[in-house]
């Protein structure tokens, strides 16, 4: 990996959006509703060839035994199993609303559960559930089935057991290997457990295995991290997902139980990226981007040489652009020019699925330019590069007239040496690809207009 400097990461150490989608989540307005979705899913269906493009499904499992004191996910802290019960009911009862206006003839060539904490279910209700789905929705021989693992949660026989559903991938949650940051943010996992369930998940011969890394949590120092990044590369995880740690206390009530006096200052946690960029590619790590790393062997690191990376919900993945159905409370799915999210308790998404609708409470339908920035945004923040070309061509524009105030802007950071600027395209160069986010960032008008941007994570 390039090394890149210090004073590159200050200067963009600023809140700025994901782009798993865009426009983004802020966006969605509750004015979109079931109704809304059945018009995309039937617009969607009248196009052309719509029965071989592939599906990607989202299931999100809310349920955890315990609170992680950092979690800004939608969860449910329970220690009652019981509960998971009409939930799995609910679920099916979605599913069921779905393929009468989806189908089932179309491939799923992904499928993620996320949460919460997915192994919150026991074995037999996984595998009702993966059943289910198999019932409802073609999924396709060799997809990608990938699911998050709380260690904490499960065993060999575990693994095992996701295997044989046909789960090929699987992300451990580490976050930080020392047991005093653990024990500032409530998560106590041995290093050693981590370390059997690698060894077996390695066994067991899972495809692709990702572990999940914070910095900028409470009690760390840079010291303390190069311990965890030095363990990180003994484990040798075939991915790396370094998130960092955004305390936003005022729209996540758990971060309130987290001493701000605790937190690494900013120039810590930029010492912590920075020793991270380092480590994991004297470990031989490849950078995909923002915050996600591969070996050269992985099906990430391959996508990316071939220039076939995409982005949506759950990150940089393999999976070509296409619908995806987003299930379970909270989730977000996209259908044709739409984004739809269900409600965001467990009160309200029983409470539609009882009156027969799709738990769809907001969600947006996309313009023409919302539709011509998300091509150009998605382009740099997976391929790095631009072709004005092909934007002109699919949205009949002319590109430098479009965008000739994004253009202009673009002209400083081209004198900082984070892209290459000319009349056919714009090529993100290797120190760009660390504040690609703040490249795409000039293409999105929302933001652009919005000077309250506090309400993103950090950049860096």
């Amino acid at each position: 990996m390039t090394s890149v400097s210090t004073d590159l990461l200050r200067r963009f150490d600023v809140p700025g959006p994901r782009y798993t989608s865009y426009p983004t989540a802020d966006r969605f307005v509750e004015a979109f509703g079931p109704a809304d979705l059945a018009t995309a899913i039937t617009q969607r269906r009248a196009g052309p060839a719509v029965q071989v493009q592939p599906l990607s499904i989202y299931v999100h499992i809310p349920f955890c035994e315990s609170l992680c004191y950092y979690c800004a996910c939608n969860k449910i802290i329970t220690k009652k199993h019981d509960r998971s019960a009409p939930y799995l009911r609910a679920l099916e009862r979605e599913i069921e609303l779905y393929t009468r206006q989806i189908g089932r003839d179309r491939p799923v060539t992904q499928l993620h559960l996320g949460g919460g904490s997915p192994t919150f279910l026991s074995n037999e209700e996984l595998t009702g559930l993966v059943q289910m789905l198999r019932r409802s929705f073609a999924l396709a021989p060799g997809g990608e089935q990938s699911i998050e693992i709380d260690p904490r949660t499960v065993d060999a026989a575990r693994l095992e057991h996701l295997a044989r559903l046909g789960f090929n991938r699987i992300s451990f949650g580490v976050q930080d290997f020392e047991p005093e940051v653990q024990k500032a943010v409530h998560r106590i996992q041995p290093a050693e457990q981590v370390f059997q369930l690698m060894d077996a998940a390695r066994l067991i011969g899972f495809e692709s295995i990702n572990v999940d890394l914070i910095y900028g949590l409470p009690r760390q120092t840079a010291e303390s991290f190069d311990r965890t990044l030095a363990r990180i590369a003994q484990l040798r995880p075939d991915r790396i997902a370094l998130y960092a740690y955004a305390h936003l206390p005022a729209r996540f009530k758990p971060q309130r139980h987290i001493v701000p006096i605790d937190l690494p200052d900013g120039g810590t946690k930029l010492n912590m990226l920075e020793r991270s960029l380092s480590a994991f590619g004297d470990a031989g790590y490849v950078y995909i981007g923002m915050d996600h790393f591969a070996l050269p062997s992985d099906a990430l690191a391959i996508a990316k040489r071939q220039g076939r990376l995409h982005r949506n919900f759950q990150g940089y993945s393999t999976q070509p652009d296409c619908d995806l159905v987003g299930l379970g409370v909270s989730a977000i799915g996209r259908i044709g020019a739409s984004y739809s999210q269900n409600a965001k308790t467990l009160e309200e998404y029983y409470d539609l699925l009882e009156q027969d609708r799709l738990p769809v409470v907001r969600g947006l339908a996309l313009s023409r330019d919302d539709l011509a920035r998300r091509a150009v945004i998605m382009a740099l923040m997976c391929q790095g590069q631009l072709v004005f070309e092909s934007i002109e061509l699919a949205w009949l524009l002319d590109f430098q007239q479009y965008f000739a105030a994004e253009l202009e802007r673009l002209g400083e950071y081209e004198e900082m040496g984070l892209l290459k600027l000319d009349d056919a395209g714009i090529q993100v160069t290797a120190s760009g690809w660390y504040v690609v986010r703040a490249i795409a960032m000039v293409f999105d008008r929302y933001v652009q207009a919005d000077r309250n941007r506090a309400k993103f994570s950090r950049i860096i």
